[in-house]
Formats: structure tokens, sequence, C-alpha cells
């Protein structure tokens, strides 16, 4: 039996962020097992996911609902013991080692190349899209690719690395379009199987490879959506990586989500269900990590293209629903509440979308971004 006393404490927590219980608005809660205020007390956001993926609550807007808890201080003064010992784990212990580098592909990636085809673009490009100029979720990838192929002058003939290459989307288009050599590393065998297929009979060597075992040189570099498995105690090591295999006159184009705070750990209900061993970087430790090794030649921001992204893949899970019947229910309030709270965390402005050129000892020239 879940205490008044409780009840009154979650409401009153909710209500100081304008979302009540029972309202009418969108981004309000609607209740269906009290047992969803003693989850959320003792487990902190594990409790509330997982209440959520057993339909113990709803929310007809969890993006807003979301977005107006991240623009507060309220995650910080409700956390959780449990909150606080992941955090403990993740400051003191490398998450994100060598050994632990294929977790997440097994987990996240290899989670079903159907469901992949069906939330994303037909080249399969799992990250931000650049929605400028374009109106589909097609459009806004293309755009987004040749974004980062502009910013990295490619030409005809040149050899480039793909770290953390997907399905070969990117890859793909790269050698299509722009007439390269593309090599593409990845740490999920679903990923490093699909991605051959698709790119077979273009210049392009899909490897179920970890980035750390890199010692090739490549005229140019670059990596989409991937750091974020990198973690905070491998920064320096995967940027040494970088310097490492690019030639002295290339481009290496960093596009990854990043975050206002420093921190060292993800929420550990995304750790738990979706990324394990995840953390979004901060600008203070990809400057630290570079310096010295890396001159930044452009930084990029575009956040609010994520929000847009995050809900055109939602918009298709469930217009795709009834053609995954390997999916179960919880499967899907899980994966709703994954891409609707991250969009709830971009518009909140609490995550950053960062497209960050480097050179390796500056360029001889002047440096002008595409945009």
């Amino acid at each position: 039996m879940v205490s008044k006393k409780l009840r009154e404490k979650v409401e009153t927590l909710l209500e100081s962020v304008d979302i009540r219980i029972g309202g009418d608005r969108p981004w309000d809660l609607r209740i269906h097992d009290p047992r969803v205020f003693d989850a959320a007390a003792s487990q902190g956001t594990i409790g509330v996911g997982e209440a959520y993926m057993e339909g113990w609550w709803d929310c007809e807007a969890l993006d807003e609902f979301f977005n107006r808890i991240l623009r507060t201080d309220l995650p910080a003064r409700v956390a959780s013991f449990r909150d606080r010992l992941f955090l403990l784990k993740s400051y003191l212990f490398n998450m994100q080692s060598g050994s632990r580098a294929f977790k997440v592909g097994r987990q996240h990636y290899d989670a079903g190349n159907d469901l992949y085809e069906r939330m994303l673009d037909r080249r399969m490009i799992y990250s931000c899209g650049y929605w400028r100029d374009a109106d589909t979720l097609d459009s806004a990838q293309e755009a987004k690719l040749d974004l980062v192929f502009r910013k990295l002058g490619l030409r005809p003939g040149m050899r480039i690395l793909d770290i953390g290459c997907g399905w070969g989307g990117a890859a793909g288009y790269a050698a299509e379009k722009y007439g390269v050599e593309v090599v593409g590393v990845t740490i999920s065998r679903e990923q490093m199987e699909l991605a051959s297929e698709r790119c077979r009979n273009l210049p392009v060597e899909i490897r179920l490879q970890d980035y750390h075992a890199l010692h090739e040189q490549f005229d140019a570099i670059y990596s989409i959506g991937m750091f974020e498995h990198v973690g905070h105690k491998n920064y320096r090591q995967y940027f040494r990586i970088v310097r490492r295999c690019l030639a002295d006159d290339g481009l290496f184009v960093l596009h990854t989500i990043g975050n206002r705070h420093s921190n060292v750990a993800t929420d550990p209900w995304i750790e738990k269900y979706i990324f394990p061993n995840s953390v979004t970087p901060s600008i203070r430790l990809i400057g630290r990590a570079t310096e010295d090794l890396l001159v930044m030649e452009d930084w990029q921001n575009f956040r609010n293209d994520y929000d847009r992204t995050l809900q055109s893949w939602d918009r298709n899970i469930n217009r795709a629903w009834d053609e995954l019947p390997d999916y179960d229910e919880a499967f899907r309030r899980m994966w709703h509440f994954y891409l609707m709270c991250s969009a709830g965390s971009f518009r909140s402005g609490n995550n950053q979308l960062w497209q960050i050129v480097f050179s390796k000892n500056g360029t001889p020239e002047r440096y002008d971004a595409p945009r």
C-alpha cells in the first residue's frame, strides 16, 4: 500500500515543474498502478522506466514530460541511492574499456535489423539528420552526410576511415558520391554482416573491429554517433588513435551527442536497457582530451535537429509496429520511452549535437567550414 505522504511528495515535486498527476494536458501523468510511487522512490530512474514498461503509468507526450523535468535540477534532487551508487561506480571504474567494447553491440545494435530497417531512413543512418533545408528523414540524413563529407574535403581516390560505421550507409554514400575508398569498423556483428551486403559492389571494407586495433593511415577520418560509447577515461587514447591514423594533411570530423555537463555516467535506465557503458562528452572533456594532439578547426551545434530526428524514428516505429511480431508490448513501450526521453533531453538543452572538425597540426590555409 502506497503511503499518502509518498504520493503527496511526488505530486509536489512534479507540480514544481508544471506536471500534474491526472491532469488533462499532454505532458500530465495517468497512474494505472500505485506501485509506481514506491518504484520511483526506491529505484530512481530505473524504477520509473521499468514501471512505464510494465504499463503502470502513461503520458501522452513523454517528450514534453522529460523536457520539463530536465530543464530543472529535479533529477539531482530526487536521485536514489541506486542512482548515486551507479555514478560512483562509473567514476571509479573504466566502464568502456576494450574488454567491454562489444557489449553495446550485442545488446543494442544487434537488437534486430528488421527493427532498424523500419525505424531509420533508407540508408539506415542511426544518428541525427540535418534538417536546415530538408523535409523528409531521407533528405535530412543525406544532407548530414554531405555536410560531413564537404567538411572533410573528400576527393576521388582518397582512402577514408569510418569509426563506428553502423549499417554502412555513410560509407556507401561516400564511395558512391565522392569516389573514395572506405574502411568501416563496427562492434556489432549484425551491422557488419548487413553493411557488407549493402556495400558489396562498392570500394568499401566493413570490419568487425574495435577502434583500439586500428594502426593504418587514412587521408581523412570521420566518426558519426560512435563517440558516445568511448567513455571519459578513454577520450585521450581515442584521440591518440585518431592522430596515429590520420595523414598529416588530413581532417577528422567528430559527429557526437554532447552534454552541457561533464558527466561520467549516463542515466541508469538508459545504461541498463538501451546503451550499456555509454556516456556523452562535454566541451571541457573533449577540449582536455584533444589538447596538444589535434587542432580544432570548427565546432557546429544543431541539437534541435535531433529532436526532430527522434520524432521521425518514433513515428516510423508506430506505423510499422504490426510488421514486427517478434517484439512484445514491453519492448514497444521501452523503445518509445527511450526515443521520447531522448527527444526531451535535446529539447531541454541538456543534450547537444556537435560536429567538430579537427586537423592534425593546423591547416596551412584558412579553413571555412561548410554549413
